[in-house]
């Protein structure tokens, strides 16, 4: 009697969960060596500071406020960059994490500094909501007005960092969560294309 031959996905499963497997043992090893290296507690309460700030997007709406108070592209900015904040918010935390479910990661395993922690989220850990909303802010403004690109893709990349260095957040979930953000920005700059036109 033969052996009953197994789809070809099966065989394709091994090798793809091996990939995946090795990606989450850099990434852990890259959160280890950030929680690992030593900062001068002044950095540490800067970025525990802006960590705690970029909460529901605060510093992102705050700056649309401001550019919303000004008439034209600053005003059209504002509106991009609010409407790109909520598409990659709604993707990150009513889908993405619900669908990766991915753990927090230790804080006390790597040996994070305490000093550095801000309160550990109970959302999936997967893309980093804070990253996400971030980028997609800087990308949608930085378009609409590109003398602001720069410092607020520096502000982004600070506050994905920062979710790191306080140990909520694997440097894969920042990564991830910068993806979404620019998605979402893309996303909401072509539909103002096509608006416009």
């Amino acid at each position: 009697m033969t052996e009953p031959s197994l789809h070809p996905l099966v065989g394709q499963i091994s090798p793809l969960a091996r990939r995946f497997r090795r990606l989450a043992d850099l990434d852990a090893a890259a959160y280890a060596a950030v929680a690992r290296t030593p900062t001068p507690s002044a950095v540490d309460s800067a970025l525990r500071t802006l960590s705690h700030t970029a909460n529901h997007s605060k510093i992102s709406l705050s700056i649309a406020a401001l550019l919303a108070t000004r008439p034209g592209p600053p005003r059209q900015a504002a509106v991009a960059g609010v409407s790109a904040v909520a598409l990659a918010s709604a993707s990150a935390n009513l889908l993405a994490k619900r669908l990766a479910r991915r753990h927090r990661p230790p804080r006390a395993e790597p040996g994070l500094f305490p000093r550095r922690y801000v309160v550990m989220p109970r959302s999936a850990s997967f893309p980093s909501g804070h990253t996400a909303s971030a980028v997609a802010f800087a990308v949608a403004v930085g378009r609409v007005l590109p003398g602001a690109a720069v410092p607020l893709g520096a502000l982004a990349a600070v506050v994905g960092y920062s979710r790191v260095h306080t140990g909520v957040h694997y440097p894969g979930d920042v990564v991830g969560g910068a993806v979404l953000g620019a998605a979402s920005a893309a996303v909401v700059l072509r539909v103002r294309r096509g608006v416009e036109s």
